[in-house]
């Protein structure tokens, strides 16, 4: 009965969303302030009718309700409770009733929170984000509903991908859905402020909380994706440039750009069309993820197996949101003049280039990720664009946008010299350059790309520090700290967050350029040297988990004949999925990480293993971590909770002149 009516509430909510994009977007256009008022518990009951059809899905899971089809699909007496609870959006139908239950928690959020927000934006920021609601409720209620039933339950169930019975699993989807569907927030304010056509700075005031969250959660998402590939599929890489994790990188850079645009806006009133057009273009990137996710279009180890019938309603809903907002940006392009000027030397242009960059290496990963789907439907070949592409292409403009960082941060707005920028940072160059050098003296045989990469994180690293002591004014070295204590948080958000991506390309410079790698087959009792340490096979042994059975290696490290770790790298087999895993072994360190993977038994005696010491590895998820950090950080700045001004307050007294009718 609780599943039914969790079944039944999914088709209330899908009413009430109805109710919300129409009420709303007419009482706005009309100045009837008793039909705007409608959309704040509209947006309210649709999420609480949600989070009860999500809560009684993940009952049936908890439960093991093998009458619902998709706990049959995904689940499996003996599985974890963990994995249990997981399996719930560890499918196509469950994940989409998690990605409408995120979007209508975001346009509640407006509804509580957005209180200081002009009646009439409000009311058609939250009709937009219902008729998002209405769209994707539709999609899953006709296409992919969770509630199906079975006329004859099975005894038991299928069980869950053993790749997704994972901790990093079950936490990277709901972060990355954060981050995909909080982009619908600056898509329905940008929409919003096209139909009123007013573009202004408490506009970009308002819209910058909700991209900075969006971005803060896609971060942390696209971070746990590439650790758990880390160290889940044996094959000791972070990044693989596979489609869906393009299709989550892509929205994120131009999430990056927005923020910055948006700062311009805001500051100088300029950039408004360009800013508008990244809102809509950033939630475009999302949506076309989800194609690439559920349209089985693109072959990726975390796409969900779906039709192509799916996949073309996902397209619909890009063809219809995509097309009606650009046709509307086309028809307002004239509403969003600038205001401000400014010189090419100065912050403005800084961030212009930077949103540019941006810009175009998404457009260039975009590319390279759907073009063998293209080749394949327009001239009948079948290409392959992977890493080798990426690789070349994609670097160059974020060495650029690196290189331009600790610049533009420090330029004044609208006016600057260059000169004066580069003879404050004349300590920052040296270091950078001092790094440089010491690396390309200390290694060996090796090519340009760790002293390149140390130098340039370096110059991004210490760059931040240097734009936090500027902004500490002039004065005694004491007086200097308490000024930076009571600098706003947003300034502290901002610099955390560019030191972290310093962090980030100084770990992908040392697990790249200096990362040491032995593949042998190795017999037990028999020590084998890795770089600086004597790796021995001690044992090889069958383990009993609670879901699976594991071939288990008993390795030891040593250095200098020091027991370093003991570590334990599997095969495991998992009997109800038939499916086997690589479970890696990964001894971490702050400066190294010792990674272990156990193969299969060789012929005349001997596994093979193979050894990996990877140098400056976690400084990858250490920077993005503080990236992420910085980012909540500038949330917590009470000038993203406070009125952008006397403006707002005189539109919210003419609102509320307005006589309700």
């Amino acid at each position: 009965m609780f599943v039914e009516l969790g079944h039944f509430t999914l088709i209330l909510a899908l009413a009430c969303a109805v109710v919300q994009s129409v009420l709303p977007l007419v009482g706005a256009a009309r100045g009837w302030r008793s039909w705007m008022r409608v959309a704040e518990p509209a947006a309210t009951t649709q999420f609480l009718l949600l989070v009860f059809s999500f809560a009684a899905l993940t009952y049936a899971f908890v439960t093991s309700d093998f009458s619902l089809r998709l706990v049959v699909l995904n689940s499996h007496t003996a599985k974890p409770m963990l994995y249990k609870i997981t399996g719930v959006w560890g499918n196509h139908e469950g994940s989409l009733l998690l990605w409408v239950l995120i979007l209508a928690a975001f346009g509640a959020a407006v509804a509580w929170f957005g209180r200081q927000l002009p009646a009439g934006l409000r009311a058609r920021v939250l009709a937009v984000q219902g008729m998002i609601g209405v769209a994707f409720l539709g999609f899953i209620i006709f296409t992919s509903n969770p509630f199906l039933r079975l006329a004859q339950p099975p005894f038991d169930g299928q069980g869950l991908n053993p790749l997704l019975q994972d901790p990093g699993l079950a936490f990277h989807p709901p972060f990355l859905y954060l981050g995909y569907v909080g982009l619908s927030m600056a898509f329905s304010f940008a929409v919003a402020a096209l139909i009123e056509g007013r573009v202004d700075a408490a506009w970009a005031r308002w819209v910058r909380p909700w991209t900075l969250a969006a971005w803060v959660f896609l971060s942390i998402g696209i971070a746990l994706g590439s650790w758990w590939a880390y160290y889940e599929l044996g094959w000791g890489g972070f990044w693989f440039w596979d489609p869906v994790e393009n299709a989550s990188f892509i929205p994120w850079l131009v999430a990056t750009a927005l923020l910055h645009s948006a700062i311009v806006v805001e500051k100088r009133e300029v950039m408004k069309a360009w800013t508008i057009l990244l809102a809509i273009i950033a939630f475009g990137f999302s949506l076309s993820g989800t194609f690439i996710v559920r349209s089985g279009l693109l072959t990726s180890v975390h796409a969900f197996a779906s039709d192509p019938t799916r996949g073309l309603y996902v397209l619909g809903i890009l063809a219809v949101f995509m097309g009606g907002a650009l046709t509307l940006f086309a028809a307002r392009a004239g509403a969003m003049e600038a205001r401000g000027v400014f010189a090419p030397v100065s912050r403005e242009s800084a961030l212009l280039i930077n949103n540019i960059l941006l810009a175009v290496s998404a457009f260039v990963v975009f590319v390279g990720t759907l073009w063998p789907l293209v080749a394949e439907l327009a001239f009948g070949r079948k290409l392959s664009v992977g890493a080798p592409f990426f690789n070349v292409a994609f670097p160059p403009f974020m060495v650029v946008l690196a290189i331009l960082l600790p610049i533009g941060a420090i330029l004044p707005w609208k006016r600057g010299r260059l000169g004066p920028v580069l003879y404050k940072l004349r300590g920052v160059l040296a270091l950078a350059v001092a790094f440089g050098l010491l690396a390309y003296a200390i290694q060996t045989g090796k090519g340009n790309l760790g002293p390149i990469g140390l130098a340039l994180g370096v110059w991004v690293l210490a760059g931040s520090a240097v734009d936090l002591w500027q902004r500490s004014g002039r004065g005694l070295f004491g007086q200097r700290l308490c000024r930076l204590a009571r600098l706003p948080r947003a300034d502290w958000g901002r610099v955390l967050a560019h030191g972290g991506l310093g962090i980030v390309i100084i770990g992908i410079t040392g697990l790249l350029a200096w990362q040491i790698e032995d593949i042998r087959v190795a017999r037990e009792g028999e020590p084998f040297a890795v770089g600086d340490y004597e790796i021995t096979l001690d044992k090889v042994e069958e383990v009993e988990g609670p879901n699976y059975i594991s071939t288990m290696a008993t390795l030891t490290a040593r250095r200098d004949g020091r027991v370093v770790s003991v570590l334990h790298p599997e095969k495991r087999v998992y009997p109800v999925e038939a499916m086997p895993t690589t479970e890696a072994a990964i001894d971490n360190g702050v400066w190294r990480d010792l990674y272990l993977v156990i193969g299969d038994p060789q012929q005349g005696g001997g596994w093979a293993v193979r050894t990996y010491v990877k140098p400056l590895a976690n400084w990858i998820w250490g920077g993005a971590i503080l990236m992420a950090f910085g980012g909540l950080l500038s949330l917590t700045d009470r000038r993203y909770r406070v009125a952008a001004g006397a403006r707002r307050r005189r539109e919210n007294l003419a609102a509320n002149a307005t006589p309700a009718e």
